[in-house]
C-alpha cells in the first residue's frame, strides 16, 4: 500500500530499539519513515551503536544446548538469545560493531553489514560465544546505554544478547580472537550470520537466516 502525507514534522520520535539496538528493525522503519520529517528535522534516537565482546559461560551454553528438546539441536546455535548475563566472564573488552544515524542522508540507502572483530583473551578460558551490547544517542548529549562501561543507572528495559557458538573453544592468556559479523537483508527479512575466524575457523552460524530472521512485514 502506498500513502502520502502531504503534511511533514519537525521531530520523529520512535521506540524501535532492540537488545542489539538494530535487531528490531528500527533502521528500515525510521529510514521509511524520514519521508514524513522536514529536511532540517530531527529524529529521536538520532543514532545508535551495536557492541560485541567475547565471553566464557557454560551456564550459557548449557542453556542453549538444552533447546533441543524444542528445537532441532543445531538449530540452537543458530538463534541469538536476550539474556540477563550472570554467570559469565568478559575475555577482552567490549569493541563497537554497526552504527546508524537518522536521518539516513545516504545517496543509496543499504543497511546491509559485514565486520571482522579483532580481540585478545585477557585469560586462559572456554571461548562459548558473544555478548551484544548497545548504546543510542537520543539528542544532543542525552544517552541510553547497556554498554557494560557506561551502562545507564537503572534502566532494565533491555538485557544484552548473546550469539552462541556451536563449538566452544579453549584460547589461551593472549590468544587472538576473530568474529566475522554479519547484518544481511533482502526484500523480506533481516538476519544476523556469525563465524569465527581464529584461533581455528567455524562454520557461520545462522547462514542464509536459514533458523533466526526478523520480517520486515507483519
Amino acid at each position: 500500500k502506498q500513502w502520502y502525507q502531504r503534511r511533514v514534522r519537525d521531530i520523529l520520535v520512535s521506540e524501535l530499539l532492540g537488545s542489539f539496538s538494530d535487531n528490531e528493525l528500527s533502521p528500515e522503519c525510521l529510514d521509511g519513515a524520514q519521508c514524513l520529517m522536514k529536511p532540517d528535522g530531527l529524529s529521536v534516537p538520532s543514532e545508535y551503536t551495536s557492541y560485541l565482546a567475547p565471553i566464557s559461560s557454560r551456564k550459557l551454553f548449557n542453556n542453549v544446548n538444552s533447546q533441543s528438546s524444542e528445537l532441532a539441536h543445531e538449530d540452537s546455535f543458530h538463534l541469538g538469545y536476550v539474556v540477563r548475563l550472570q554467570c559469565f566472564n568478559l575475555l577482552d573488552k567490549v569493541q563497537p560493531c554497526f552504527k546508524f544515524v537518522h536521518p539516513n542522508n545516504d545517496p543509496v540507502i543499504d543497511n546491509s553489514r559485514h565486520l571482522s572483530l579483532e580481540f585478545t583473551s585477557t585469560t586462559e578460558s572456554v571461548l562459548h560465544g558473544f555478548a551484544g551490547y548497545f548504546d543510542a544517542k537520543l539528542y544532543r548529549d542525552v544517552y541510553i546505554s547497556t554498554h557494560p562501561d557506561t551502562h545507564s543507572p537503572d534502566m532494565f528495559s533491555w538485557f544484552p544478547m548473546f550469539f552462541p557458538l556451536k563449538h566452544p573453544l579453549r584460547v589461551r592468556k593472549d590468544e587472538k580472537i576473530v568474529l566475522d559479523f554479519w547484518r544481511v537483508v533482502d526484500d523480506t527479512k533481516v538476519w544476523y550470520e556469525w563465524a569465527l575466524s581464529d584461533p581455528a575457523p567455524q562454520a557461520i552460524h545462522n547462514s542464509r537466516g536459514v533458523t533466526y530472521w526478523i520480517g520486515k512485514f507483519s
